[in-house]
């Protein structure tokens, strides 16, 4: 009888499953454990783990309710989400509040949220559909015999790329005056989903080679522009310059005493701290020292956290997760007998790890400090939502994918008609 509530309840890939339990586990413990210091202050201990425990209640409650929802619906959302994220994105870039320095958030009363989070979701919807409807599958005949192969030939190999550039770039400069690190992410996100949708190669070079040189010419204004102007300016060029010329060490060869600035590298020298801390084999849950010292250990540093208190093998482990969700997706994927679903799934489990690595890689000081939280981990309500959304879309599509694969259907091809108004058999889905 509890096998049979189970398998009525947790419907769709039982790994990924299992990955999105370990993951909301480890967030519960180390967030109650990071934001110990400032409950502390205000008397509540468990008032953090509470709140974490309640977006993560309801970003379940909505992977229920997404999973349910057969896959060939989500084709519908870009039409609308594209739009709303623009518009959204538009209105935080004038109205929207600053937390941390940066003004990413719009806030309704008490509860405030990022438009970028919902912005990166349609993106890579609006991507996967593209893309879906620009592949082609075409007989090649070889000396070993006749292959199928898969090509994105359909209105020229022109027409993909541009529609996808135009989509990308406009989202993407939307963002990149107030989050550099999440256009990034973005971006190269994108890119790696026109290189699965068969875009054309030198295509791909020639637009990322110019976008290329005007980042550089962008980037060598910024480093040459006075402190003074850029303080007047506003937003976030002048920490963008700072943590370049951090990175990089530059200007230091022609300051020789210059000082070094335990202020300017408070978090990143505290994360050392604190994995240096860890001894290896670490100090146990809710043992963590650093979090008294470590600002944002709940979000943006709770990776350090993590090794100071779980070790080594707690952070390895934290990396598992995410490299075999990414696996996981890929196996969904190939099951898939349609292009959309398949695109779709890719997209979104490559920004969760892409994202996951970039916040691990700044934990260790791989990376400048970029603001990304650790996915379904890290602090925060919005990020928790989307990401959940983005489990429940990865769990339907796997749905899909282990019913196509039960009846063992001749994969069909993606032309345009075939695409769009018969998106799925019957009995593909329930």
């Amino acid at each position: 009888m509890l096998k049979t509530i189970s398998n009525n309840l947790f419907k769709g890939d039982k790994v990924v499953w299992m990955i999105f339990f370990f993951l909301c586990m480890i967030s519960l413990v180390e967030i109650y454990s990071a934001s110990s210091s400032l409950t502390y202050q205000q008397g509540n201990h468990w008032d953090p783990m509470f709140k974490q425990a309640g977006f993560l209640l309801v970003g379940f409650i909505l992977i229920l309710i997404i999973t349910r929802i057969p896959c060939k619906y989500f084709k519908l959302v870009p039409f609308i989400a594209y739009p709303v994220a623009i518009l959204l994105l538009l209105y935080v870039l004038i109205f929207g509040g600053s937390i941390n320095g940066g003004s990413r958030w719009i806030e309704l009363g008490t509860f405030s949220f990022q438009p970028s989070e919902i912005a990166k979701g349609a993106l890579i919807m609006s991507l996967a559909a593209v893309l879906s409807m620009t592949q082609n599958k075409e007989q090649v005949t070889t000396r070993k015999g006749t292959k199928q192969i898969v090509t994105a030939t359909k209105g020229g190999h022109a027409l993909p790329f541009k529609i996808c550039s135009i989509l990308t770039i406009i989202i993407c400069a939307l963002i990149v005056t107030e989050n550099f690190s999440t256009a990034a992410i973005l971006f190269t996100v994108a890119l790696i989903m026109m290189f699965i949708g068969n875009i054309p190669i030198d295509l791909m070079i020639k637009g990322v080679l110019a976008i290329g040189v005007a980042v550089a010419v962008s980037l060598s204004l910024l480093l040459i522009t006075p402190d003074s102007i850029l303080s007047k300016v506003g937003g976030r060029p002048l920490t963008w310059k700072h943590r370049i010329e951090n990175k990089l060490n530059i200007g230091e060869e022609n300051n020789k005493n210059k000082k070094y600035s335990i202020e300017d590298n408070w978090q990143v020298d505290n994360a050392n701290i604190a994995i240096a801390n860890s001894n290896i084999i670490g100090l146990g849950p809710g043992n963590s020292i650093q979090r008294d010292f470590l600002s944002h250990a709940e979000s943006d540093f709770i990776y350090s956290i993590i090794i100071e208190e779980l070790g080594v093998g707690g952070g390895i482990f934290v990396i598992f997760l995410y490299i075999t969700l990414l696996i996981r997706a890929s196996k969904i994927a190939q099951k898939c007998d349609r292009f959309f679903p398949a695109f779709l799934v890719m997209g979104i489990t490559t920004i969760m790890v892409l994202q996951a690595m970039i916040n691990m890689g700044v934990a260790v000081g791989l990376f400048p400090v970029t603001g990304q939280p650790l996915p379904l981990i890290s602090k925060g309500g919005t990020s928790i939502l989307i990401t959940c959304c983005y489990f429940g879309i990865i769990l339907s599509i796997s749905r899909y994918a282990e019913k196509v694969s039960e009846t063992k259907e001749e994969p069909a091809e993606a032309i345009s008609n075939g695409e769009t108004n018969e998106y799925y058999s019957t009995t593909g889905m329930d």
